[in-house]
């Protein structure tokens, strides 16, 4: 089984709802001279997921996609193999609720909500089932990566974190093909970000075999694995890596590359498919003033 063989099935007739709310609210607060300054704080709502009537965890989220971090979410803790297994995602702020409904009922579902290990995801994720369940089954590609791809690609993305510009109080993440941008999602935690994508994949049933992740979150255990489950194999971050983040990076072949901004990275796992194709800063800067 490859990673991306979860999303080989039609979501033609999955019924969503369309509740995205705004990102950021409207505030006003004192500067340090005690002058009022008109702004924006990143949104923050608490929305509950039902699934076939059963409650299974809270999530907190700025609620801007929902139904696809939802529909992520459920991908991610492997409790649905199938997109078309799932018939509705309806979304009521009303509420803070999103009501799931399959076609059939999930096995072992009392087993999987029973193991559950809290995560170092911002606010505390919460991954259910066994944490390293399938790992093994999991078959990454070798895919080259160059150094001129990651330095036009942190360049791209500079154009994005709007919510952060404006509100602060977020993470980013972001599908990418090669220098472009398939998908940006900014959440409250990373770990909603990754999963808001994850359902963008799903609904559209896209392939991660060529596609490189970037997240401005750290690399921990379940960032590498939420990744490798969507058949992403390179991994890119502009915050740092934590040790078994790094050791199941090595275990299922994920390229880790860390502390990336501007003209500097550091390259974790993955060297044999790495093409360092530029010249030092240095070498660069001595032929400028030639």
């Amino acid at each position: 089984m490859t990673a991306d063989s979860i999303s080989s099935s039609t979501s033609a007739s999955l019924i969503l709802s369309d509740a995205g709310l705004d990102s950021t609210l409207a505030v006003t607060s004192l500067d340090e001279y005690g002058d009022p300054r008109e702004g924006h704080v990143a949104a923050e709502r608490a929305l509950t997921l039902y699934l076939n009537k059963r409650e299974l965890i809270t999530l907190m989220t700025l609620g801007s996609q929902p139904e696809m971090l939802v529909l992520g979410w459920l991908r991610n803790q492997r409790l649905v193999q199938r997109v078309d297994q799932v018939a509705v995602i309806q979304v009521d702020w009303e509420t803070g609720s999103a009501a799931i409904q399959t076609r059939e009922e999930i096995p072992d579902l009392d087993h999987r909500l029973s193991r559950k290990t809290v995560t170092t995801g911002c606010g505390q994720g919460t991954v259910f089932g066994d944490l390293m369940d399938d790992l093994d089954k999991i078959d990454l590609p070798k895919t080259e990566l160059k150094q001129s791809l990651i330095y036009g690609l942190l360049k791209a993305l500079d154009q994005h974190n709007q919510i952060y510009r404006r509100a602060g109080a977020v993470h980013g993440c972001a599908l990418c093909l090669g220098t472009d941008i398939l998908h940006f999602v900014e959440e409250v935690g990373r770990h909603n970000a990754v999963d808001t994508i994850a359902g963008h994949m799903w609904m559209n049933q896209t392939s991660g075999h060529d596609k490189i992740f970037y997240t401005t979150g750290r690399l921990t255990s379940e960032m590498v694995i939420k990744v490798a489950q969507m058949g992403i194999p390179i991994l890119l971050s502009r915050s740092g890596v934590t040790q078994m983040g790094l050791e199941l990076a090595q275990r299922l072949g994920v390229t880790l590359v860390a502390r990336a901004k501007g003209e500097h990275f550091l390259l974790y796992h993955g060297a044999e498919q790495f093409l360092f194709d530029q010249p030092p800063r240095r070498a660069r800067q001595a032929k400028h003033h030639d």
